[in-house]
C-alpha cells in the first residue's frame, strides 16, 4: 500500500475535504474520506477576505489567515487518519490543494493566490506536503486551472465512447473525455455551479445553501434575465478558460438584475433561473465541444441539489450518472485528485494538462514541504 492524502476546500469554503487513498501503478483507491467543517470564525475571515477590495487589506490580515488555514487544514489531516487508524509514518505525502482566494488568470500578468501555509501542516503531521500547484502552471503560460481533469482522464475515459465529467462547486467546470482512440483531453470552468445559487438563498432565506434544490422548484423560469445571463461574455471566450467568485458574484448578479429591470421580482423566480443557467452553461458547452457525448457523470456538492440534476437531464440526451456509479464518491473526487496529484509530484512526473491549462508544456505541480519528523517519502 502506498497511501497519499489529499485536502482542498473549494469556491464555497464551507468545509476542508480530505481523503486518504492507497495509489500505485495499478490502481487507485479512496481508503477513507472526511469533510471536516471550518471553524466559523475562520470561514467569516476568508468570506471577508474574497469580498474584500486591496485598498481594504492588511498584509496582517492575509499572513493571520494563512496560518489559520494552515492550521485548519492540518487538523483535517490528522483528523482523517485517526478515523481511518492509519499512522502518519504509513503516508507518502499529502497534497493541499488550500483554499482559494483569488484567481485572475487572464490579469496581466496572470495570478492565483490559496492560503494554508504547508509548513504548517508539514509539521502538525510528520508528513511532507506537497503545495502550491497552481503557479508552475501559470508560469508555464497556462491557467492554472483546472488541476482536476487529468485525474477525471485517469479514472473515467472509456474505451470506445466519448463521456464528460462536470464537477459542479461554486464553479462548475467539465472534462470532455474522448475515446481512448479520438483526440486530446479537454477541459474548462462552463461558469457558475453553486455559488450564485448558494449566495441568493443566503440572502433571502438565510440558509446556506437550497438543499435538493426546493426552493428553486416552487419559483417560475424568468426567461429576460436568463437570456441577459447567458449573454455574459464568459461564456462565448474559448477555452483554456477558468472563473470563479471574483467573477461571477453577488456584484455580476445585481447588475444582470438592474438590467432586466427584475429587482423587484419574486426572489424563489431569481432563485429557479438561476438552476436553469447552471444547467444550461454546463449542457450547451458539452454540446457544442462534444456532440457525440453519449454520458455525463457528475461530482461536486451540486450533485446534492435533486432540482438542478434534474435540469440538467432535461437539457441533454446524454445519460446522466454520478462518480459514485464508478466506486469514486462524488463529493471525494477533488480531494483524492490532490491525493494523486502529490503521488505524480514525489515521483516526479507532471500534473497539468497543456491542452487544458493552456500551458507551454508540461510541467511538475506543488513546492515540496518536508517534515523533519519524516524521513524522504517513498514515491509508489
Amino acid at each position: 500500500m502506498a497511501y497519499f492524502v489529499g485536502l482542498i476546500s473549494g469556491t464555497s469554503a464551507d468545509a476542508i475535504d480530505a481523503a486518504l487513498v492507497d495509489i500505485t501503478d495499478s490502481k487507485i483507491v479512496l481508503s477513507h474520506y472526511l469533510e471536516t467543517p471550518y471553524p466559523r470564525d475562520i470561514r467569516s475571515r476568508i468570506e471577508r477576505l474574497i469580498s474584500s477590495t486591496a485598498d481594504s487589506l492588511t498584509a496582517a490580515e492575509f499572513g493571520l489567515l494563512d496560518r489559520l488555514i494552515g492550521d485548519a487544514f492540518g487538523k483535517a489531516a490528522t483528523n482523517l487518519l485517526a478515523v481511518a487508524g492509519i499512522e502518519s509514518a504509513q503516508v507518502c505525502a499529502i497534497g493541499s490543494h488550500g483554499q482559494t482566494i483569488f484567481h485572475a488568470p487572464s490579469s496581466n500578468p496572470p495570478f492565483s493566490v490559496q492560503l494554508g501555509d504547508p509548513n504548517v501542516i508539514a509539521f502538525a503531521t510528520g508528513i511532507t506536503t506537497i503545495a502550491d500547484f497552481r503557479r508552475m502552471d501559470i508560469a508555464a503560460g497556462g491557467q492554472g486551472a483546472p488541476l482536476v481533469p487529468p485525474f477525471h482522464a485517469t479514472m473515467f475515459t472509456r474505451e470506445d465512447y466519448d463521456v464528460a465529467v462536470v464537477n459542479i462547486g461554486g464553479i462548475a467546470n467539465v472534462t470532455l473525455l474522448p475515446s481512448r482512440s479520438d483526440g486530446p483531453v479537454i477541459a474548462y470552468d462552463t461558469g457558475p455551479g453553486n455559488t450564485l445559487l448558494d449566495h441568493w438563498v443566503h440572502r433571502h432565506q438565510g440558509l446556506s445553501y437550497d438543499a435538493d434544490g426546493d426552493w428553486a422548484r416552487t419559483g417560475q423560469l424568468m426567461t429576460a434575465l436568463l437570456h441577459e445571463c447567458l449573454h455574459d461574455p464568459y461564456f462565448a471566450l474559448p477555452p483554456p478558460k477558468s472563473t470563479g467568485r471574483e467573477y461571477f458574484n453577488r456584484h455580476w448578479l445585481d447588475e444582470k438584475l438592474k438590467k432586466t429591470s427584475a429587482t423587484t421580482v419574486p426572489a424563489v423566480d431569481v432563485q429557479r433561473t438561476l438552476v436553469e443557467l447552471s444547467a444550461l452553461t454546463i449542457t450547451r458547452q458539452i454540446q457544442q465541444k462534444m456532440p457525440k457525448c453519449a454520458e455525463i457523470i457528475l461530482c461536486g456538492g451540486g450533485v446534492g441539489n435533486s432540482f438542478l440534476v434534474e435540469t440538467i437531464a432535461t437539457a441533454t440526451p446524454a445519460a446522466i450518472t454520478t462518480t459514485d456509479t464508478y466506486k469514486v464518491p462524488h463529493a471525494a473526487v477533488e480531494a483524492m485528485a490532490f491525493a494523486w496529484l502529490a503521488q505524480r509530484r514525489t515521483a516526479g512526473l507532471p500534473g497539468n494538462l497543456p491542452s487544458v491549462t493552456g500551458a507551454n508544456r508540461s510541467v511538475q505541480l506543488g513546492g515540496i514541504y518536508r517534515s523533519d519528523a519524516r524521513a524522504t517519502p517513498s514515491a509508489a
